[in-house]
C-alpha cells in the first residue's frame, strides 16, 4: 500500500509538472507575439511661433488629443515597431489677434488686427477641431512579461481641419465666426514622446502655417506652433 501511494504521488507530481510546463510554454508562445496596440491621450500647451510683432498669448492655450494606434513590430524582440492610427484633436488659442468681417463687394472677407494693451475684452479665442492620422517609429524596452518599460516614439501627424470657431467678447460686443476659409485645412507636423510606462514627455512641432491666406498690415500670417506637454499610452 505504501508503495502504491508513493507511485500515485509521483504520478500526480509528474502530471502537475507537465501541465505547468505545457501551460507556461503556451503562455510564452502567445506572449511572444504581443503588440503594443494602444489608446493615447495627450495634453499640451500651444506655443505660437512666427508671430507678427505685437501678438501675445494672454491666457493658457491648451491642446488635447485622443486616438488609437495599431502596433506593427519589425524585429524579433519586438522592441522596434511602426505604428499608425487615427484620432481627434482640439487646439485652442487665446490671444490678442482680433478677427472681424468686412464686405468687399464680392463677398465677406476676414480682417485681422492686433488688440492693443488698452483694449478691454474677456474672450478672444480660436478653437480648431482636427481628425488626426499619426504614423510613428517606436523603440521600447518591452518584454513579453511586462507592460512597464522605457519608450521613445517619434513620428509624423497629418491633420484635417473639420470645424473651427472664433469668439470675441468685449466692450459690450460679442462676435462669433466659423468656417474661416483663411485657415489651412491640412496640417502636418513632427512629434516625439519619451518616458516610462504610461507617463511620457511630449513635443509636437507644426510644420506649416495655421493660416493659408490671412494677412495683417499687408503681411501674411505664417504662425505655427510648438506644443509641450504629456502623452499617455493606455493598453
Amino acid at each position: 500500500m505504501r508503495f502504491f501511494i508513493q507511485i500515485v504521488f509521483i504520478l500526480m507530481m509528474s502530471l502537475g509538472f507537465s501541465q505547468e510546463v505545457k501551460k507556461d510554454s503556451v503562455t510564452v508562445k502567445l506572449d511572444s507575439l504581443y503588440r503594443e496596440d494602444q489608446f493615447y491621450f495627450s495634453f499640451s500647451y500651444n506655443n505660437l511661433q512666427n508671430k507678427p510683432e505685437g501678438i501675445i498669448q494672454d491666457k493658457f492655450s491648451p491642446s488635447i488629443s485622443v486616438g488609437f494606434l495599431r502596433d506593427m513590430p519589425i524585429n524579433k524582440k519586438r522592441t522596434l515597431a511602426i505604428a499608425a492610427g487615427i484620432g481627434y484633436s482640439l487646439n485652442v488659442f487665446n490671444h490678442n489677434l482680433l478677427t472681424s468681417d468686412a464686405d468687399s463687394g464680392s463677398g465677406i472677407n476676414r480682417v485681422y488686427q492686433i488688440l492693443n494693451s488698452t483694449s478691454s475684452y474677456s474672450k478672444n479665442k480660436l478653437s480648431l477641431h482636427y481628425i488626426d492620422v499619426p504614423i510613428e517609429f517606436r523603440y521600447r524596452t518591452s518584454t513579453p512579461e511586462t507592460h512597464r518599460f522605457w519608450r521613445v516614439y517619434t513620428g509624423l501627424k497629418i491633420s484635417y481641419l473639420f470645424a473651427d470657431t472664433y469668439k470675441f467678447e468685449g466692450n459690450g460686443l460679442t462676435f462669433t465666426d466659423s468656417n474661416n476659409p483663411d485657415l489651412n485645412k491640412i496640417q502636418y507636423g513632427a512629434y516625439v514622446a519619451a518616458g516610462w510606462n504610461t507617463w511620457n514627455a511630449y513635443i509636437f512641432y507644426r510644420m506649416n502655417s495655421i493660416y493659408k491666406s490671412a494677412q495683417i498690415n499687408g503681411e501674411p500670417l505664417r504662425m505655427t506652433t510648438i506644443n509641450f506637454g504629456l502623452m499617455f499610452y493606455i493598453l
